[in-house]
């Protein structure tokens, strides 16, 4: 019997862009890489949706559509250029109607994309039935899915070869059109004997010559002893990825896995010499992106949580911009009782982060204390029926936190009633700004919302973590006469009882929303010398908004308003002047991927907002302050 050769797709450029670096990559950086790879005879890509989609509008300033189009330029015409997509919520992270649904398909066909990977994170067959005939219908290839994780020691109930074989077996009777069926397991937690086990039963269910492929992460450290179990249940395509995102939180590398293979009755199709020039030039591209240390490492608790890569180090990442990574190792324990309470959705995107996001609540805040909002209309049934009955205690204080009722109805069927979702919505907010209402900029607007929207003005901002090269240069170098090298990141500062979130870069300090020179030496003042007043820098924060205001309220006792936890100040929803009664939203922040309102605590006038849209803020710091 010959060595039979195992196909793959190379996930580097998407989902290793996500588990490595947040999903924040230029692509003017990363496309002598992928050129280097068709070099090598790589001709299966993922090439975006899914976090590379939102991310771009947000974090790079760039189009994702044209880095689609871009990309298929790069890779050739005969690429099979594959991207993520998520069920009724496509490329976002809340769900969308049928309309949105249908002009995805039809978008990224245009921009050049050959397959579309369909998943539903709560393995909910109702949400994969129209977005995949959408796909078929716009001349695609759907791939369906069935997500895989194992679930947390101690837990029971889904997560098995008898309940994915139940879902497949759902996919099959719904009639979903379908090229290839795919079974991913994003937070790389599914032990190998459960991988074997479904693998081998789906093959017998499928039709002859259907094409099984296998997705998994290295977070746990058995990605390789996954993909040969897979590989040996009648697997034909695994996803593997490319040095210097893989392994860790990504794939198992192209090499690592060749090797891995050496010696059995399987190999790779593919040339492994070429394969090492490529990942040379791919770690040429990328030498300046800031790698966190965890997107290379095994990480044993992740089976407690479960994490996935893609999810983890964009996480710790904004843990990090907001000076709270201490709290990493505590969210990540907190996340068991959240799966346990949650009805044991996959953890994949957007479930996982809704995961997260709980576990940050249940830290920060108190165990349930603060239901987060996506967490919330899980568990009450607003993104499909969970594979098992989330507890009724959360549902009951997600119910009362949220002001929602319960449901059963098919979010589908709940979007498209939605008038503030869909197409039309998205074309209303496009005129009332001027903006040209193309198909594109109404789906960016549609499924990115604000950020979208700021996006199209021109109002985007940059928020990828790479070094200057000069910078770099220079950090290599001592520092001259024993100075102090500069700080970096982000410190919180208090000054008479207030506390600003101060992020330093180099000899820039950006304090709410506006960026000062500053010139830190070690020791005070020099004696007789007055203190130097900060200078504002050539170049404000594109954030910023209009300075602070405050109006007079003689003799009222003045209210702080002050943030729960570090965040960035997306809108200010109430003016100085304005009346308020306790309760009312004066500002709203996102953190950790969630909006979250800061209410006045009393009735009466806001008399100052001290800080203007675009500002990091830290814990406690205040915002504004109200007359009573």
């Amino acid at each position: 019997m010959g060595i039979k050769k195992i196909k793959f797709m190379c996930t580097a450029f998407r989902d290793g862009f996500q588990s490595a670096y947040g999903a924040r990559v230029l692509t003017s950086d990363f496309l002598p890489a992928v050129e280097a790879a068709s070099e090598a005879g790589i001709s299966h890509f993922e090439a975006g949706g899914g976090a590379r989609f939102q991310s771009l509008f947000f974090y790079c300033n760039e189009n994702a559509f044209d880095m689609m189009d871009a990309f298929r330029q790069t890779a050739g015409p005969n690429a099979n250029l594959q991207t993520l997509a998520r069920g009724v919520n496509v490329v976002g992270l809340d769900s969308q109607p049928s309309d949105v649904i249908s002009l995805h398909a039809k978008l990224f066909k245009k921009h050049g994309i050959t397959t579309i990977r369909n998943f539903d994170a709560l393995n909910d067959v109702n949400n994969l039935v129209h977005s995949g005939q959408a796909i078929v219908d716009a001349g695609l290839k759907h791939q369906v899915c069935v997500t895989m994780m194992e679930l947390p020691p101690g837990c029971t109930g889904a997560h098995g070869p008898d309940f994915y074989t139940e879902v497949l077996q759902k996919i099959l009777k719904a009639d979903i059109p379908f090229d290839s069926v795919c079974f991913k397991d994003a937070s790389g937690t599914s032990v190998p004997s459960k991988v074997y086990e479904t693998i081998k039963r789906a093959r017998k269910l499928l039709p002859e010559g259907m094409i099984i492929q296998f997705h998994t992460h290295d977070t746990a450290g058995i990605g390789v002893s996954c993909n040969r179990e897979a590989i040996a249940a009648g697997a034909d395509i695994i996803d593997l990825s490319l040095a210097p995102c893989s392994g860790g939180t990504c794939q198992p590398d192209v090499l690592t896995m060749w090797h891995a293979l050496r010696g059995s009755e399987y190999t790779l199709d593919v040339d492994v010499d070429k394969v090492r020039e490529a990942e040379e030039v791919f770690k040429e591209c990328m030498k300046y992106y800031f790698l966190p240390p965890e997107a290379t490492a095994v990480e044993p608790l992740i089976p407690w949580s479960p994490m996935p890569g893609g999810a983890l180090t964009a996480n710790t990442q904004m843990l990090r911009d907001n000076g709270i990574m201490d709290k990493f190792p505590e969210i990540i324990k907190a996340m068991g009782d959240v799966v346990r309470a949650g009805g044991y959705g996959t953890s994949v995107t957007p479930v996982s982060q809704f995961y997260f996001q709980q576990a940050f609540n249940n830290v920060m805040f108190g165990p349930w204390e603060k239901i987060a909002e996506g967490y919330g209309q899980m568990v009450l049934g607003y993104f499909g029926k969970t594979p098992v009955s989330p507890d009724p205690m959360v549902v009951k204080l997600a119910s009362e936190q949220l002001m929602l009722e319960p449901t059963t109805r098919p979010p589908l069927e709940l979007n498209d009633e939605d008038p503030t979702k869909g197409l039309n919505f998205a074309r209303k907010l496009l005129k009332a700004e001027g903006l040209d209402d193309c198909e594109e900029n109404v789906f960016i607007v549609a499924t990115c919302k604000e950020k979208g929207l700021d996006f199209l003005k021109g109002k985007a901002t940059l928020g990828i973590r790479k070094i200057d090269p000069a910078k770099a240069a220079d950090a290599s170098a001592p520092p001259e006469g024993g100075a102090p090298s500069k700080p970096s990141g982000t410190y919180t500062v208090s000054v008479s009882g207030h506390k600003y979130a101060v992020t330093f870069d180099d000899n820039h300090a950006h304090v709410n929303g506006k960026s000062y020179v500053v010139d830190l030496k070690k020791g005070g003042t020099p004696s007789g010398a007055a203190a130097p007043k900060p200078t504002p820098a050539a170049t404000p924060a594109p954030a910023a908004a209009a300075a602070p205001v405050a109006v007079e309220t003689s003799g009222a006792d003045l209210s702080d308003v002050t943030a729960p936890m570090p965040g960035v100040v997306i809108k200010i929803t109430a003016e100085a002047g304005t009346h308020v009664n306790a309760g009312d939203p004066v500002l709203v922040l996102e953190a950790m991927k969630m909006e979250m309102k800061v209410n006045s605590p009393v009735t009466g006038t806001v008399a100052e907002i001290c800080i203007s849209k675009g500002a990091q803020v830290a814990s406690g710091q205040v915002l504004a302050k109200v007359g009573a």
